[in-house]
């Protein structure tokens, strides 16, 4: 058997850097390169923790082309580590053509656990946890987005979902015109100084941000309510 490098998939925080782990720390360390989606943000993190490890950008834009690159280095054996900007890769973020082809090579992966957005705003939301579906961000075309909520609440479980802070408004008229009962838990920018939960029914959620400008990320979960 070829002996290769290690695929770390770390998690990193949210916001608040203290999230981090000290396992992830040191791998951050030890490892070879750092397969990034942004180097600004990546550098944001390193520094504050004192690392210095080469960066390599790896999103969207550079799958096709930096996936060779980097199992190449796994090839040589050297070790590498994968982060998004904030939470767990692969979780509606780069990676999964680099895990898969990782497995299709023999080539060790391993994943660190730490942070989640969508964990953190489910047990924000004080709704049952025991099953959930994740639908990444909202469709942006309101007909697609009605189908969606509407598939999805014959579940009978809460939902995750990610949405833009220009959009957020929209969609909760477009959830209040279905007239379906359901509470609702907005997260907005988890971990963060301006961190802040509004959770409740769709109406009282809705007049909340009805006649204010929203920014930040921002994590939905809903609740249909039998």
């Amino acid at each position: 058997m070829v002996e290769t490098g290690a695929l770390y998939i770390l998690s990193t925080p949210l916001g608040n850097l203290k999230d981090i782990t000290i396992r992830t720390i040191e791998i951050l360390k030890t490892v070879d390169c750092i397969a990034c989606e942004d180097t600004r943000r990546a550098l944001k993190l390193l520094n504050t923790f004192d690392i210095h490890t080469e960066l390599l950008i790896y999103n969207e834009h550079t799958i096709d082309k930096n996936t060779p690159k980097l199992l190449e280095k796994l090839m040589e054996r050297k070790n590498i580590a994968l982060i998004s900007d904030a939470g767990m890769p692969l979780i509606a973020d780069s990676g999964l053509e680099l895990v898969q082809a990782c497995y299709q090579n023999g080539i060790s992966v391993r994943v660190i656990p730490g942070p989640s957005a969508v964990v953190t705003a489910l047990v924000y939301a004080g709704f049952a946890t025991q099953h959930f579906l994740f639908l990444n961000f909202l469709p942006r075309k309101t007909s697609k987005l009605i189908e969606t909520i509407q598939q999805a609440s014959m579940l009978r479980v809460p939902v995750v979902c990610f949405e833009s802070p220009y959009r957020l408004k929209t969609t909760l008229e477009t959830l209040l015109s279905l007239q379906m009962p359901m509470n609702i838990c907005i997260c907005r920018e988890m971990t963060k100084m301006n961190e802040e939960i509004l959770r409740g029914s769709l109406d009282f959620v809705y007049n909340q941000y009805r006649n204010r400008e929203v920014i930040g990320e921002i994590t939905i979960v809903l609740d249909f309510i039998q």
